[in-house]
């Protein structure tokens, strides 16, 4: 099957191989868009374009719950931090909230710019074993 846009495969191989590591801050960054499409659709007064998003931004949500391991402690706080960002993302859908909106971006970017430092100090802690330094 040949793919006709070269930049959906590009994206589809980029999923396909990337470490789980990746594909959660791959998750992170796609919430962060659809809440940016959200705010400005409620800015814009277009109601179809926010349930649009603020929905594609609670299955991410949702995907992200799912693949905790409430074996580990902290996993048990992110659900609830997860829940309520969930809460407010349906909170600034029914009553066309920015404030609730906002409050749920702001706990997803910390999210999202945390795993990025942890993805970060991964990859330099296993260059450093591998004796490449």
């Amino acid at each position: 099957m040949a793919v006709s846009n070269p930049y959906q495969a590009y994206q589809e191989n980029s999923v396909l191989t990337a470490s789980p590591g990746d594909l959660t801050l791959m998750l992170y960054n796609g919430c962060l868009k659809f809440l940016n499409l959200a705010k400005k659709a409620i800015e814009e007064k277009n109601i179809t374009e926010k349930n649009t998003n603020l929905q594609k931004a609670q299955n991410i949500i949702n995907e992200l719950m799912v693949t905790l391991n409430m074996d580990i402690e902290i996993s048990k706080q992110m659900m609830a931090l997860y829940d309520f960002v969930r809460t407010k993302l349906i909170e600034a859908n029914v009553k066309n909230d920015l404030a609730a909106l906002e409050e749920a971006e702001s706990i997803m970017i910390e999210f999202r710019d945390t795993w990025k430092e942890v993805i970060k100090l991964n990859r330099q802690q296993t260059y450093t074993k591998d004796g490449q330094v």
